[in-house]
């Protein structure tokens, strides 16, 4: 998980999400749109958190995503990409 400072992470994940627009498939814009919504909620709650970190956002986010896989916004496949396309803009 990224050590970095939480406003520059968001940037770059930001970036990352935009980019799929230019070079993504149907499926791989879809699935980056779905993130990018839940993003950006969280992204901007975080933000006004005086003790957010990366690993708040990550557990928000995660959260967040866990309860509208719960009703069944996605098919699993749809959320095994979604939480793949979360976990590489983790890692990068």
């Amino acid at each position: 998980m990224s050590q970095q400072p939480l406003e520059h992470f968001i940037q770059q994940a930001e970036t990352q999400l935009d980019q799929v627009v230019d070079s993504g498939t149907d499926d791989e814009l879809f699935i980056a749109s779905y993130l990018h919504g839940h993003f950006s909620l969280i992204a901007s709650q975080a933000l006004n958190s005086e003790k957010a970190d990366v690993a708040t956002l990550d557990a928000l986010l995660t959260n967040n995503l866990n309860d509208a896989f719960a009703q069944n916004e996605l098919e699993p496949e749809d959320q095994k990409k979604v939480m793949t396309l979360w976990q590489s803009l983790l890692d990068a």
